[in-house]
């Protein structure tokens, strides 16, 4: 056998690694070179058999078997290694959760062991919140329509709908417990994963949690999209082994005994955690590494039109046992006829928060130093309060104090020899100090902090009986929970891409009829129900992510259509309400308006007569009607009335548009068929043909409605020329003659009044400007006489005065002149 060198390429040792006694290949002896190599005749190829999912390794030599098989467990090893620091901070972190109490001899015999519950709470919280959101009570899964919608449309929307709820509700019994598995350890790893495939066994396609440390990576990966090796560790009993060997799915090869268990770093904490431990060692379990990779396999080389070799390494599933390292299946891993073999996907990533790498980060990374320092804190505390409770401190040599290895006991007594004869001074005890009130305090804040991040404080939205409008309480809701929010939308998408590859599962692996009577349809539809046309995606709406925030919306929702009833439909505002509440079986409470149904003619003119729109329905016999609205039309009633003709011909519109529709659709039914008999590979040339055929279809409709059309409009005229000489259309005609000469003459007549008015207005005005006028020379000549009455009587008034002086002076003089009373 010849040396290999472990650091050439894969399919290189493959072609050295031939052992000549497993398989003949030597069609001759070897022929030497020139140059000292030497050329190798091969034997015939054996034809490749078998389906497209075949098991390859059956028909490839054991040689070639083995090169790959140690190329890709030492692929796995490094991968393994890469993340040694990753699954060690795991489990290390794994002991904040609390689940075990520590009996602790350090400072002291006895000292608390208890952790504080930070972590395992924020776990808790969101476990539960996510699980409720995720998984609803009538099932996970709604459907959204691509495009157009019509009665059809919805009718297979809900078809789907009822069926993947079906299936994840009854049939898949496993999906609820994996889910609500994954949802915890989701915010402990930060990373968890969902594997989407068939099972034989079961007969159905299964959807299966992967926990992080069976998941791994190459160093390099940043997604599963693109990333070039997943390595799913499967653990297998060696039964359940040897079943799938007996049944030819993987090689039935001798892989020998299972060797000893030997958990990982991450599954020993857990298994101690949860108080587990292995006893019983004939559980024969086997480790399987399903590596989904790409290989440039010998016999299988990826070719060009011209049918030469590319090079190109194609995607393929490899299994091999660890303990052998036998490779026990290698199948192709992409869709049969796919001409770009596109790597099929078969796992699911979530992500509690994005890291750094290919992993996420938990809440052991982002929480992990707040719950140590809480749990330090609140030992310390513990500590402190046991250390003053039970005070320890020094006594004297001579002392002595019957059964003195015994603690006291309440109530109790005990006879003590004092040599110095007061107790007091043989015993000193430690100073102690109470619990500090600055650690309760840093306490406090170290909760609150990490509460905070993990988005599980209690949010105080009103006290007492404070309420908080809608706005504010929706406000405070967006802004305590925005890393929750984050979270939901990551694993709302993830859970979308899961739902997807499900609904391809089940379109193609499961029979093509529903399992149950089909309401108004046949139970054969399946087979076409899950076509591009409708998109599957989870009931979880990414922006709502607690049933508070839901409920606050729809009250929003309802009091704005309150408020304006004319434009909501308030029916659907109050369904909304119920749903946010979580009510079931909404229309017994609330019953759905009536929808419209079909009516006979003389219905519809009865309706058309009262004002009350009529509806065409497809189905109908259109002739019949609008020969029966054609004569509403002649009738006088009608004609003496726009209103009513307007509406009539509207209705008569709806029956030319349906019958121009159906009568296409019959036309083209028997393409139709043939287009939905067609294989899913011819999905693109079927996508194109419909779309020609839509527009052949609205081409056709356009001119069958213009022949129709054009026939109502000769009709339309020819009912005009008739209502022309009509007596009764004469009498309205002169009776609005007569009205237009009355409203000319009352015109005439305002006209003049006007004119009158105005003329009073003009000869009001002159006389009062008069008015005004003489007014203003009336006060002018009052205020000139009294200017002249104040002037005279001033000048009277200084001319008595002068008076009355004179004749003072007069006196005056006059008793001078006479002295002594007596005249000289």
């Amino acid at each position: 056998m010849a040396i290999v060198d472990r650091d050439m390429p894969l399919k290189e040792q493959m072609k050295f690694d031939i052992r000549a006694q497993e398989v003949d290949i030597m069609d001759g002896d070897p022929q030497l070179d020139a140059d000292g190599g030497a050329t190798i005749s091969l034997g015939p190829q054996q034809p490749m058999m078998g389906g497209h999912n075949e098991n390859l390794a059956e028909n490839m030599s054991d040689g070639d078997l083995d090169v790959i098989a140690r190329e890709l467990s030492d692929a796995y090893d490094g991968d393994k290694d890469s993340r040694e620091d990753w699954s060690s901070t795991y489990a290390e972190g794994l002991d904040l959760l609390g689940m075990k109490y520590d009996d602790r001899t350090n400072p002291f015999p006895g000292a608390s062991g208890v952790s504080h519950p930070l972590l395992a709470e924020s776990v808790t919280q969101f476990q539960a919140q996510s699980y409720k959101e995720l998984y609803p009570a009538g099932g996970p899964v709604k459907t959204q329509i691509m495009g157009a919608t019509n009665p059809q449309v919805e009718a297979q929307a809900n078809r789907v709908k009822e069926f993947m709820n079906f299936q994840l509700t009854h049939v898949m019994e496993e999906y609820e417990p994996e889910l609500d598995q994954m949802l915890f350890h989701l915010p402990l790893s930060g990373s968890a994963f969902r594997k989407i495939y068939f099972d034989n066994t079961l007969g159905r396609p299964v959807s299966k949690f992967v926990s992080s440390e069976d998941l791994v990576v190459p160093y390099q990966a940043t997604d599963l999209m693109t990333c070039s090796r997943i390595t799913h560790v499967v653990k297998m009993m060696a039964n359940d082994l040897r079943k799938f060997q007996v049944s030819g799915f993987y090689r039935d090869v001798e892989v020998g005994e299972a060797p000893e268990d030997d958990p990982s770093a991450v599954q020993d904490k857990i298994d101690e955690l949860a108080g587990k431990k292995k006893v019983y060692t004939k559980d024969n379990m086997y480790t399987l590494l399903e590596i989904h990779t790409d290989l440039d396999l010998p016999g299988h080389e990826d070719a060009n039109a011209a049918g030469e070799e590319t090079g190109i390494s194609l995607p393929y599933i490899v299994t091999i046992e660890e303990n052998s390292n036998k490779i026990l299946s290698i199948r192709r891993n992409w869709a049969e006829g796919d001409q770009l073999k596109t790597k099929k996907q078969y796992f699911v990533h979530y992500k509690f928060l994005p890291g750094l790498g290919f992993y996420g980060f938990g809440l052991i990374h982002m929480l992990g130093g707040l719950t140590k320092t809480a749990t330090s804190i609140l030992r310390q505390l513990i500590d402190a309060g046991t250390l003053v409770n039970l005070p320890a401190g020094f006594k004297a040599r001579g002392l002595r104090i019957r059964d003195d290895d015994q603690p006291l006991t309440p109530g109790e007594f005990r006879d003590v020899d004092a040599p110095a004869g007061d107790i007091r001074n043989s015993l000193v005890p430690l100073p102690y100090k109470e619990p500090s009130q600055t650690l309760f305090n840093l306490l406090s804040f170290v909760i609150d902090s990490g509460k905070s991040f993990a988005a599980v404080a209690d949010m105080k939205l009103g006290e007492g009986n404070e309420v908080n409008p809608v706005g504010t309480t929706m406000a405070l809701l967006e802004r305590g929970m925005k890393v929750m929010s984050a979270i939901h939308k990551r694993m709302h998408s993830a859970q979308g891409k899961e739902f997807k590859l499900l609904s391809q599962l089940f379109a193609e692996t499961l029979p093509p009829v529903y399992p149950y009577q089909v309401v108004g349809g046949n139970q054969a539809v399946k087979a076409q129900d899950f076509d591009a046309r409708i998109d599957v995606i989870p009931v979880s709406d990414p922006n709502i992510f607690s049933v508070t925030q839901r409920v606050t919306l729809a009250q929003q929702q309802l009091q704005l259509a309150q408020a304006a009833p004319q434009m909501h439909n308030i029916h659907e505002a109050y369904r909304r309400m119920y749903e946010a509440m979580g009510v079931q079986n909404i229309e017994a409470m609330l019953p759905p308006p009536p929808q419209p149904q079909p009516k006979d003619p003389a219905t519809e003119n009865a309706e058309l007569l009262s004002g009350m729109p009529a509806q065409a329905f497809q189905g109908q016999n259109h002739d019949a009607h609008m020969e029966a609205h054609f004569s509403l039309m002649y009738s006088s009633v009608v004609k003496g009335n726009p209103m009513l003709m307007a509406n009539v011909q509207g209705h008569i519109m709806q029956h030319i548009s349906l019958k121009a529709q159906e009568q296409v659709q019959a036309e083209m039914a028997p393409q139709m068929q043939q287009m939905q008999q067609m294989q899913p590979q011819q999905q693109q040339m079927m996508q194109q043909q419909q779309q020609q055929m839509m527009q052949e279809m609205q081409k056709k409709v356009a001119d069958i409605e213009q022949e129709l059309i054009s026939e109502f409009i000769a009709e339309y005229e020819q009912l005009l020329k008739d209502s022309a000489s009509d007596p009764l259309v004469e009498l309205k005609k002169d009776e609005l003659g007569l009205r237009e000469k009355e409203m000319i003459r009352k015109g005439k007549e305002a006209n003049e009044k006007l004119g009158l008015e105005k003329k009073k207005l003009d000869t009001n005005t002159k006389v009062d400007r008069e008015k005004i006028d003489q007014q203003k020379d009336a006060v002018a000549i009052r205020s000139a006489i009294a200017v002249d009455k104040l002037e005279k009587d001033s000048v009277n008034r200084v001319m008595d005065k002068a008076e009355k002086i004179t004749a003072n002076m007069e006196k005056t003089v006059s008793a001078a002149m006479k002295p002594n009373g007596r005249d000289k």
